[in-house]
């Protein structure tokens, strides 16, 4: 993509009245648009990452054998009364309407009811087990505040994942795979060593569910951590967890964190609410058993803008980053060759971004640097006429080197 083509403009300021860290690097680098308190709109590159973000997931989802689908947004209101949780005095973040005919709907904050009443129209018989199901969904809530950038919104991309199974034993083998199944996705968006699964509240459904907490100075939770058992606890269960997992409370350290996914074992819980059955081998009505696991994904992009931004801007991990190569042009001769290269780069798959601008050398590493992509390199008027070695700056330790530009083609197709 050259950049005089592309969708977006960085800026020297973000704008008033944004107080989080993430959002003002990313409305400032150009990946998104602040809407409204709390509602951003994501630009081409915003979008890139979280396109990245979401198939990473997708190929760890799949390795599970889930399938992908996507539900409606609009929900009825009847499935909800079914558990009791259409009420604003039990979910205080529903967003509701009316159609022409006056039916009440509500904007899915969630959609652990709908799937359920979704599969009852598709589960008979014990033989159409397990089932496992997820979807990308842009999910609504409003919140009382939203004051933390795309790390809490009013509107996020979230993954949310159901299973369905006929015993206790199927369920908890699934669970644990999911757990697995989320650890390779944070390892896999440069996240993972500081990513802990923490054991939290299961609500009325089971002593503990599981969170996935990153240790994060802009998050909004606070966890006890056992680094040496990597055992970590949610500060609402702190008291059952010591004496259920035989930890010293003394051995435990405070850190602040950002959830970022969290998993729930119903067990039968939301089957018997709703009446998700089927019938088992011997032509008993069984009650069916079910989890729940979910990634916001925006949030995920948040918490890596916290965790590895530096004063300069944005510093994206490959694995997620919208282009891996910045291509800076400088000199009439420099943007000759730097065309060469993209073409050449295109040719062979790799995407690069190419800053084709007419701004100064200065303008044009100082927008690099915000934009954070993990690798700069630099074809200048200067270097032609000299040694004919380009500088290949990394953007996370700010280290360069000098290739010539056989090797720079040869380092990028690697990428």
């Amino acid at each position: 993509m050259r950049m005089t083509q592309l969708f977006t403009r960085t800026l020297k300021q973000a704008p008033a009245g944004e107080v989080a860290r993430n959002a003002q690097l990313l409305i400032r680098a150009g990946y998104v648009h602040k809407t409204m308190a709390g509602v951003y709109s994501y630009l081409p590159l915003g979008l890139k990452v979280v396109e990245n973000i979401k198939q990473i997931v997708r190929e760890e989802m799949n390795k599970i054998d889930s399938q992908e689908l996507v539900m409606s947004t609009l929900q009825r209101k009847e499935t909800w009364q079914e558990t009791g949780r259409w009420s604003d005095e039990l979910v205080d973040v529903w967003f509701k309407s009316h159609l022409q005919d006056g039916t009440e709907v509500g904007f899915g904050w969630t959609h652990e009811e709908p799937i359920v009443d979704l599969l009852r129209n598709y589960l008979k018989s014990y033989k159409d087990l397990p089932i496992s199901v997820y979807q990308f969904q842009n999910k609504l809530r409003n919140e009382l505040r939203a004051k933390s950038g795309i790390m809490r919104g009013r509107e996020f991309v979230m993954k949310d994942m159901y299973s369905v199974h006929a015993s206790k034993e199927d369920l908890d083998n699934y669970y644990n795979a999911a757990i697995d199944a989320y650890k390779r996705c944070y390892d896999r968006f440069g996240i993972g060593d500081e990513t802990y699964v923490t054991f939290a509240s299961g609500g009325a459904f089971t002593k503990f569910s599981h969170e996935f907490q990153t240790i994060c100075d802009a998050g909004e939770d606070y966890i006890y951590l056992h680094r040496g058992k990597n055992i970590a606890v949610n500060e609402e269960v702190l008291d059952d967890a010591v004496k259920e997992l035989s930890i010293d409370r003394s051995e435990l350290e405070r850190v602040k964190t950002a959830e970022v996914g969290n998993i729930f074992n119903f067990g039968t819980q939301k089957s018997k609410e709703m009446r998700l059955v089927f019938t088992d081998a011997e032509g008993v009505e069984q009650y069916a058993y079910m989890g729940s696991y979910g990634i916001g994904i925006t949030r995920v992009m948040g918490v890596i803008v916290e965790k590895f931004a530096d004063d300069k801007g944005l510093v994206w991990p490959e694995n997620i980053a919208p282009f891996k190569i910045h291509v800076v042009s400088i000199g009439e001769k420099g943007r000759e060759l730097a065309d060469k290269l993209y073409a050449e780069l295109s040719g062979k798959g790799v995407e690069a971004l190419l800053d084709d601008r007419n701004k100064r050398p200065g303008v044009k590493f100082a927008d690099a640097e915000l934009m954070g992509l993990p690798w700069r390199i630099t074809i200048s008027d200067r270097a032609i006429d000299g040694d004919g070695l380009f500088e290949l700056t990394e953007r996370v330790t700010g280290e360069t080197k000098k290739l010539d530009y056989q090797q720079l083609v040869e380092f990028c197709s690697e990428r």
